[in-house]
């Protein structure tokens, strides 16, 4: 097990910092949305404008290098319509973003035979019964033993967004691509700094991040091109490419090093904020906690409330290829669309009650991981991290309880990701 997972590195609070990830993005800094974006649904399923200008925030700079015309869709029916037609609401508007450009070749921005070529070579290793006899076997049990093993031998109280939430995904991550977890806070800090921060630093420092992100990819690459290992670089070296009128081949390092970059920077981030959400919804109605804790088969109907009553990630962007009617708007082919998922996902045209966090509800589908071809590849496993993690508390602390003595938490962060600011808890 990593040093580095149960240390008292400063870097946890300067890289897990909802707020501070917010502000680096240039996105304005806001709380919880939510009354306002549904408002805006039931006032119309599809408004003219970016969101960001419908709600009169300043445009992030230099998200897209060009500019369309923009619409936002509000709805269930349309984001769900949005997400599963790939091919009409292109993904490739990505291409267009910087941020993403400088990421390589990704299946981000792909659509249709491409996408589907370059997704199934990594799919079947983050599928459920994977997620559950592999990424759980060899790292997600053991790393939360361990984060559990700290808290107990620490203090009375925690802090779960800190001491838990923002640990485990980040070196289950590294791990299970095959770098060793004592190199996952460098390698999360360097990759922020390269990506997700690079509008607010130095281009010096941008670039030599930059380096650095690809210097120990590319170390670990290259070795297991030698010597096999059992993780996820090694399977995409191993694979096989099966694009349409193409002879089958391997994929190259460069097409590795951007699928590697692109899983560690979604895979260390977006489990970590929606852990937090869905452990403070629970622990803040002690009834729902005690309830998962006596059936823990309600705690994975507990993660996917939350991910339906607060997605981490609440809206994304998508390209019309053709004109298209949606909700009477007529829209021309070349718009931008923003799909409001954290106003879909409480549609009451699908809920009731759908305000409510209510891990009790009937199950339908939601859009808190995504829908259509795009869905959240790494799905399972954070379920996963989830359920270990949930799991793990109720076994080990089974007074815990919020710690009202402390600051309050607050839902904090911007349109495009939300998260706690902390989980303040008493352990015994």
């Amino acid at each position: 097990m990593s040093d580095k997972l149960v240390s008292d590195d400063s870097l946890y609070e300067e890289l897990f910092d909802v707020e501070k990830e917010t502000a680096a993005t240039g996105g304005h800094i806001v709380g919880d949305l939510s009354d306002q974006l549904s408002g805006l649904r039931d006032t119309a399923a599809v408004m003219k404008g970016s969101l960001r200008e419908i709600l009169n925030f300043p445009e992030i700079h230099q998200a897209f290098n060009c500019k369309r015309e923009h619409y936002t869709v509000f709805s269930y029916e349309l984001c769900n319509r949005a997400l599963r037609e790939n091919l009409l609401f292109s993904s490739e508007v990505y291409k267009e973003s910087p941020g993403v450009q400088r990421m390589g070749h990704v299946i981000l921005k792909m659509v249709g035979k491409e996408h589907l070529a370059y997704r199934s070579m990594v799919q079947p290793m983050f599928i459920r019964p994977r997620a559950i006899d592999w990424w759980k076997k060899n790292w997600i049990e053991g790393s939360v033993k361990a984060l559990l093993d700290r808290m107990e031998g620490r203090s009375a109280t925690a802090d779960l967004n800190q001491d838990l939430c923002a640990r485990l995904p980040v070196h289950i991550v590294t791990q299970g691509m095959g770098l060793s977890g004592d190199s996952a806070l460098a390698f999360r800090e360097n990759l922020m700094k390269s990506t997700v921060q690079s509008r607010s630093l130095p281009i010096e420092e941008v670039m030599k991040s930059a380096a650095e992100v690809e210097r120990m990819l590319r170390e670990v690459i290259s070795a297991r091109r030698e010597q096999p290992a059992d993780d996820v670089i090694t399977g995409l070296v191993q694979g096989v490419l099966n694009l349409p009128d193409e002879e089958a081949r391997g994929l190259t390092d460069d097409e590795i090093f951007a699928y590697a970059r692109l899983i560690m920077l979604a895979g260390g981030g977006t489990t970590w904020r929606q852990l937090g959400i869905t452990l403070y919804q629970l622990l803040r109605k002690p009834e729902l906690w005690e309830a998962c804790r006596n059936d823990r088969s309600l705690i994975e109907r507990a993660i996917d409330e939350g991910a339906r009553w607060m997605p981490t990630d609440p809206i994304f962007p998508r390209l019309v290829t053709k004109d298209v009617e949606l909700a009477g708007v007529k829209i021309p082919a070349g718009s931008r669309i923003d799909m409001c998922l954290g106003s879909a996902n409480r549609d009451p045209s699908i809920w009731d009650r759908p305000d409510e966090y209510d891990i009790y509800r009937e199950r339908k589908s939601h859009l808190g991981f995504g829908m259509g071809p795009h869905r959240c590849l790494g799905m399972e496993v954070a379920k996963q991290e989830m359920l270990v993690a949930i799991n793990g508390l109720m076994d080990r602390f089974p007074n815990i309880q919020l710690d009202m003595s402390a600051p309050p938490a607050e839902l904090v962060g911007g349109l495009e990701q939300r998260g706690m600011s902390s989980v303040p808890v008493t352990l015994y």
